[in-house]
């Protein structure tokens, strides 16, 4: 495995970032106020470092939660969450969109953040991380990614979330289908410490809206070759930056789940399309009974590929289930989530 496979690309540019003016703007005074409210929040973070190892679990994740939604707000950031949040210890996985994607995650669900080694050298940042309880993975030296999945596996059995960002960079998270969209999609590694551990996967979507036009936008990508710096004062001048955080039904891998089946199927419901997933041809389909008769049986075409959708009606793979049991090896289930 070379390390080129540890830096994802993506499509991305200064062409996916919004015009000048084209997102409405709050005065400068109340940028200089939500910037002196961040700092003052990242204080706060670094002083919690040495409270929260003593700190109780639940104790913990409710000071964690409370100051990721903190942040957000000081940032001028209203956060929405759709979907339920999982109530025991999961693999969470979401799309890249901004360094805001970690305050999202965390503000729903306090968990041990997977993040590049470079983090902890971060100026204050990189001390945040390490007293959050963050796991590093180091990726110009892909032959550590064994014992990084074990450590995840070891974090999730131990009773404690941990939440990954697969695609391994940032993109815009415009269009689903989009060039932008960073080459191989969800990388397979980390979904085998679930399997390992017999954790459940939870997707999660995030998406940007500006409330004052109504519409999508990208006011706080991370992209190309842009500074941080210019990506917090973009995002501290946005009025009404909405960002959206939804949670899609718990995957629940079997111990023999193939990891790369199980990360399509996590990106087809962070991305909300159709994963087309080869698999072994099953004897037969359950499909969906009417309102008022009996479920039909029906043979299944003998070369048939799952496909996973979200929300809606999920054909499950092999050994994955999104209702908390494991699916049969050698047949497909059809199961109904809801968004």
């Amino acid at each position: 495995m070379s390390a080129a496979l540890w830096r994802p690309v993506a499509g991305c540019g200064p062409f996916c970032l919004p015009a000048p003016g084209e997102v409405p703007a709050v005065p400068v005074a109340l940028r200089v106020a939500r910037l002196l409210g961040v700092l003052g929040m990242m204080l706060v973070g670094a002083g919690l470092v040495g409270l929260l190892p003593v700190l109780p679990r639940v104790e913990r994740a409710a000071v964690v939660r409370g100051w990721a939604r903190g942040a957000t707000r000081v940032l001028g950031v209203r956060l929405e969450v759709r979907g339920r949040p999982p109530r025991r210890p999961a693999l969470l996985v979401a799309n890249h969109v901004s360094w805001l994607d970690v305050l999202a995650v965390l503000a729903v669900t306090p968990a041990r953040l997977l993040a590049k080694s470079e983090v902890r050298r971060w100026p204050l940042v990189g001390l945040l991380a390490r007293g959050s309880g963050a796991l590093f993975v180091d990726r110009a030296r892909p032959r550590d990614l064994p014992e990084t999945v074990d450590r995840i596996a070891a974090t999730l059995r131990g009773g404690d979330p941990v939440a990954v960002f697969p695609e391994g960079t940032t993109w815009c998270g415009a269009s689903a289908t989009a060039d932008c969209r960073p080459r191989r999609g969800f990388r397979p590694a980390t979904f085998q410490a679930a399997v390992d551990a017999g954790a459940p996967v939870v997707p999660i979507r995030i998406s940007y809206r500006c409330a004052s036009i109504g519409v999508g936008t990208t006011a706080a990508a991370f992209v190309g070759e842009e500074t941080l710096w210019r990506s917090v004062l973009r995002v501290l001048a946005a009025r009404e930056l909405v960002l959206i955080v939804r949670v899609a039904a718990a995957l629940h891998p079997a111990g023999d789940a193939d990891r790369r089946a199980l990360a399509r199927a996590a990106e087809a419901a962070v991305h909300l399309v159709p994963a087309r997933v080869a698999v072994p041809a099953p004897t037969a389909v359950a499909v969906p009974a009417p309102a008022t008769g009996p479920a039909d049986i029906r043979k299944a075409p003998s070369r048939a590929a799952s496909t996973v959708r979200f929300p809606g009606a999920l054909s499950v793979l092999p050994g994955i289930s999104p209702q908390g049991r494991s699916a049969s090896p050698g047949r497909r289930t059809t199961a109904t989530t809801r968004g």
